[in-house]
């Protein structure tokens, strides 16, 4: 999963980064309402944490803008204005939630993980596809039960199949959702994750679709 996070202050970005990518986020970061509305109208994301109080173009204009160009990623926004007008406007422009400074880290990781899960269409919490269960809302993977141990590359790249499971994920998609902007990706890495996931996993899990993508799913077809 890739979470575009705009926030000017550089101490508090770097912390929320640090924070999504201890929980296996990949994460990029604009400090400038410039910059993060062409990577949130350019770049793949999952969601966006967006500043209101941004500098060059502040945070209800770059929502306002993605929205009218048809980008639906989830919202999280996140400022310390915390009077009523500043939410209604937020909403009003297209956020998906709302919160405000101070806050926890941890705050944070469950409320983009639960607009994640939303945004790809699962009410509850669990995604569950055959002999593999992922608790969307915790992060967890099991298998048979047992948890599962991926590293953070695996676990993107199968977090985001399962968000999807019995439908085709494009390679190019997969890049996009599990590389940072600034990652220089070898041509093959995508299928090299795969095959270790198959390892973990069974090789029948996860299919390749020749010319489109991979899917997970509870069986060979």
């Amino acid at each position: 999963m890739r979470i575009l996070l705009v926030e000017d202050d550089k101490v508090l970005a770097d912390g929320i980064a640090r924070a999504l990518r201890a929980e296996r986020f990949a994460v990029d970061v604009a400090g400038n309402g410039e910059d993060g509305g062409h990577l949130g109208s350019t770049e793949l994301y999952d969601a966006a944490v967006l500043d209101l109080g941004l500098p060059r173009k502040d945070g209800v204009t770059v929502l306002r803008e993605w929205r009218a160009e048809g980008r639906n990623l989830p919202v999280l926004i996140l400022t310390a204005r915390d009077g009523w007008s500043e939410k209604v406007a937020g909403f009003k422009a297209g956020a998906d939630d709302y919160l405000t400074k101070p806050f926890r880290m941890e705050e944070v990781v469950m409320r983009l993980r639960a607009l994640v899960r939303r945004a790809a269409g699962h009410a509850g919490a669990v995604v569950a596809c055959g002999r593999l269960a992922f608790d969307a809302q915790l992060g967890t993977f099991e298998l048979d039960g047992l948890p599962l141990k991926l590293t953070a590359l695996e676990w993107r790249v199968l977090s985001t199949l399962m968000l999807r499971r019995e439908m085709v994920v494009e390679r190019r998609e997969l890049i996009e959702r599990v590389y940072e902007g600034d990652a220089e990706v070898d041509s093959n890495s995508v299928e090299v994750i795969i095959g270790r996931l198959r390892k973990k996993i069974g090789a029948g899990m996860i299919e390749t679709v020749r010319g489109r993508g991979y899917r997970v799913t509870a069986g060979i077809r």
